[in-house]
């Protein structure tokens, strides 16, 4: 794994922290940390609730990342519960595409042991927005 993934792994493990927040809260199941094209980094963890209104950490530091006026993604860790990497789910993957062009070359790790990647436009392929626009 290289130097920059482990820094995102890091940074995700650092507010990763499981806890319930009430009797119908839960937060840090899941933590992400981004990387920007302008080489900041921003963290974040899923919020589950009873009612589902809650978010996935992706979105949440997606959500940090634009709060500071960034929306360029470059690299994208997610730890799931069991401490290792997984994918975004859909809404997560749609959010990244709708931010901008740019993101479909974001890259994603998928296993920490091998450093394992795969680009947003491959987990999104054909992907809706498309149509029309690079014609």
């Amino acid at each position: 794994m290289s130097d920059i993934w482990k820094t995102l792994y890091e940074e995700a493990r650092k507010v990763q922290n499981p806890r319930e927040i009430s009797p119908f809260a839960e937060a840090g199941g899941v933590a992400a940390a981004i990387l920007t094209k302008a080489g900041n980094i921003y963290v974040g963890v899923c919020i589950d609730t009873a009612c589902s209104l809650g978010m996935c950490a992706e979105r949440n530091a997606i959500a940090n990342m634009v709060t500071n006026g960034e929306h360029e993604i470059d690299k994208l860790i997610a730890l799931m519960p069991n401490g290792k990497a997984g994918s975004p789910c859909g809404a997560c993957r749609e959010l990244m595409m709708q931010l901008g062009a740019v993101n479909a070359d974001a890259e994603i790790l998928t296993d920490l042991k091998s450093g394992a990647t795969v680009r947003l436009s491959e987990l999104v392929p054909d992907w809706w927005g498309n149509v029309g626009i690079r014609d």
